[in-house]
């Protein structure tokens, strides 16, 4: 299993954070180099608890589609979103919120593990775990422009 801990500083109140991060149409502008689109479950707006979502993206120059579910939600400290259908064996993203002097710290954990054994393994090790880095600090500047903006 490979695990992803990223910290962003952004500078404005954890409830603007928090929302930004759970909004799909913000996801689909920090995805856009992917082509990344919700084409089922919550396709715009904020997506909760219980509720699903399906991505459609490309990456490594495969369409492929991801579907996740938002299985924890304590509004405004943290949110998971677990995968329910897709290329991974597995694939967890916790979103940490705490506020500290006007700023919020976010941090996501992002825990996945690769199909295909051995050449999974290999493949995480040599472009998937770099791919899904800057794939998440993409998005965290997004978020952070958009945040400090409101």
């Amino acid at each position: 299993m490979t695990t992803i801990n990223l910290t962003t500083k952004i500078k404005a109140p954890k409830q603007i954070v928090f929302d930004a991060s759970r909004n799909i149409d913000i996801h689909m502008q920090s995805a856009s180099p992917s082509k990344e689109k919700a084409i089922a479950g919550v396709k715009s707006g904020l997506i909760n608890l219980n509720e699903t979502v399906t991505w459609r993206g490309k990456h490594f120059g495969f369409y492929l589609t991801h579907k996740s579910r938002i299985t924890a939600m304590n509004f405004y400290d943290y949110f998971v979103d677990e995968m329910e259908r897709g290329k991974f064996k597995s694939f967890k993203h916790e979103h940490l919120f705490k506020e500290e002097n006007g700023f919020t710290i976010m941090k996501d954990k992002l825990q996945y593990e690769t199909p295909f054994g051995i050449f999974g393994e290999l493949f995480d090790i040599l472009f998937l775990e770099k791919h899904l880095t800057n794939f998440l600090l993409e998005r965290n500047k997004v978020l952070k422009e958009v945040s400090e903006k409101s």
